[in-house]
């Protein structure tokens, strides 16, 4: 059912003959200067609570408007989408209020306006909908338009603010077809993509699918396609590209300002004439209807219709894009003035980051936060330069790989997994440091060293166990999570040179006392070189009781922010109390 009234088919007419149709401004930000609204701020500046507490303010801006010469009146229910998520909004200033109920009314209020202007003939009527009809809940809202309709009917429906164009939109512009009014869709885009009210881009280049996302809308049966809600300046070249994909008429109406935490913030400047010369521009490049958005006032409008009056559409491109040329010029200025790298004390790139590369074969455990930690701390540090060092529970390699980029003269990295191991040497051979490294198969429980090192690392796996839980692992059950970092600290006086230096990482959900009395019991001594926050992984929230036991016997602990359990990590620098010549020479005979 294809329904037409004598106003739409008014500014078909005007279209077909070359003559410019002229859009209203913006309601909402015209609300606020109206004596008879009172504290409307944020959403309700939309629409839709301005109908239901003060419909005469709103008659009001539409009059205003219509006695500007506009060929169209977009009614206020822009915010009826978003209105019927959050009723409870409206409840506050009007009471319980049905949404089609204030659809209609804002359909009444906008005749009336065009009537007591003189203009009830000749000034058409659009029913506005928000971006927020292409969702499912809108779906349901479309539906009822037609019952929504029976009593007064718009003379057509603009879609206003979409942005990304999904499949859903399609689906929802052939409902919105099916009421058999108009329909006008318009977009916050611009040459470089989806645009916002500041001019931001959203998003990565996509080449042309909105053009051909137009030409689709074309042949689905859409009247008319529009540009809105984008900074002015962003306009400028939308037109002739779109002309490319499609035939539909075109047409835009941006914004003049936008809405801050002080307040309404308007482009200082610009004034009636002002908007008038930008209303031009559009027109040299095809605009056939011209409006304005948020900040567009009547003084706007006025202008912009007595200076397009007798003007023919054109079809001009502008002989430079001045975003194309900002990009242009920063393509140049790259080239010839290169910018300093980051770089840390030593000289070494920050961006991008010297990282080894590594592959995680499968099977191997996947590097964690405290691995990853550790090797930051490696990196800064540059420890492990002409010393011979051990990287204890290997895994990857990662801190292998790096002590030896740091100028170790050689690693040598455990792990009680095979494929680790080989895992390790690979990672050795790919960042070209094979020639320093060697690489076995060792359980750390058993293991006697046959040399000691100047430097150790060690990021081992720390997780309190509930002993009883069922499961197969290489490890026993560990009630306290300890088990591990304890046996290497008893082993450190045999394996760690006598001015050599350990880095073991550890958990606070492990507890300082008991560190402190084996670093005691092997007269070794330990402070913390660094510290680090780390959340919760899956692991540890299935270990969360155990982890709660642990604490509730021990000094161990950990962090509650907000909803989340967050551990911190400890990177302990770990050295002989005094020199230990005598045991090395022991140790070697």
């Amino acid at each position: 059912m294809q329904r037409s009234t004598g106003r739409f088919e008014a500014v078909e007419r005007k279209i077909v003959s070359g003559r410019c149709v002229v859009l209203d401004g913006a309601t909402g930000t015209e609300l606020p200067q109206g004596s008879a609204v009172n504290g409307l701020a944020g959403e309700r500046l939309w629409g839709a609570d301005a109908l239901a507490s003060s419909p005469d303010s709103v008659l009001s801006v539409h009059r205003r408007y219509a006695e500007a010469g506009c060929d169209i009146i977009s009614t206020d229910t822009w915010g009826l989408p978003n209105a019927l998520h959050d009723s409870s909004k409206l409840w506050e200033t009007a009471g319980p209020v049905h949404w089609m109920d204030l659809a209609r009314r804002g359909i009444g209020v906008a005749r009336r306006a065009a009537a007591d202007a003189g203009r009830a003939d000749d000034c058409a009527v659009a029913f506005s909908l928000s971006g927020e009809i292409d969702t499912s809940e809108g779906q349901e809202t479309i539906r009822l338009l037609d019952r929504m309709f029976e009593d007064e009917s718009p003379d057509l429906i603009l879609v206003e603010t979409l942005s990304l164009v999904r499949p859903s939109t399609y689906e929802t512009v052939e409902r919105l077809l099916e009421t058999g009014l108009p329909i006008w869709l318009s977009f916050r885009r611009c040459r470089h993509g989806l645009c916002g009210v500041f001019g931001e881009h959203w998003g990565g280049p996509e080449g042309d699918s909105f053009g051909r996302a137009a030409r689709r809308f074309e042949e689905m049966g859409v009247g008319a396609l529009l540009i809105n809600c984008i900074p002015p300046d962003h306009v400028n070249g939308m037109l002739p590209w779109l002309r490319d994909f499609t035939d539909l008429p075109l047409g835009v109406y941006p914004n003049l300002g936008y809405l801050s935490q002080s307040g309404w913030l308007s482009d200082a400047g610009v004034g009636g004439p002002e908007y008038a010369e930008m209303a031009l521009r559009w027109r040299e490049e095809g605009a056939q209807i011209v409006g304005g958005c948020c900040g567009v006032g009547p003084e706007h409008i006025e202008a912009a219709r007595d200076v397009l009056a007798d003007t023919d559409v054109g079809d001009d491109r502008p002989s430079e894009d001045p975003l194309e040329l900002d990009n242009a010029l920063m393509l140049e200025t790259r080239v010839s003035q290169p910018v300093s790298p980051w770089t840390d004390e030593q000289g070494r790139s920050l961006f991008p980051l010297e990282f080894p590369d590594i592959v995680c074969e499968p099977g191997v455990f996947v590097p964690t936060q405290g691995s990853f930690f550790m090797w930051r701390h490696l990196f800064k540090e540059g420890i492990g330069a002409d010393q011979r060092c051990l990287d204890v529970g290997c895994g990857t390699g990662l801190l292998t790989v790096q002590l030896a980029f740091n100028g170790a003269k050689h690693v040598h990295a455990i792990d009680l997994e095979e494929l680790a191991v080989a895992n390790a040497r690979a990672s050795a051979l790919r960042n070209g440091v094979a020639d320093r490294v060697t690489a076995e198969s060792v359980d750390l429980y058993p293991w006697v060293p046959e040399e000691r090192y100047e430097v150790i690392v060690a990021s081992l796996y720390q997780m309190p166990v509930d002993p009883f839980e069922q499961g197969v692992t290489h490890r026993p059950r560990d009630y306290w999570g300890r088990s591990l970092l304890d046996h290497l600290i008893r082993k450190l006086p045999e394996v760690l040179a006598s001015e050599g230096v350990a880095y073991l990482l550890q958990l606070s959900i492990l507890g300082q006392e008991r560190t402190a009395e084996l670093l005691e019991e092997q007269d070794l001594k330990g402070r913390v070189v660094d510290f680090g926050f780390f959340p919760f992984t899956e692991p540890f929230r299935e270990q969360r009781e155990q982890i709660l036991r642990v604490e509730n016997f021990s000094d161990a602990y950990h962090l509650k922010l907000a909803d989340e359990d967050v551990m911190v990590a400890y990177l302990l620098e770990i050295t002989h109390k005094e020199p230990t010549h005598g045991r090395e020479a022991a140790a070697s005979r």
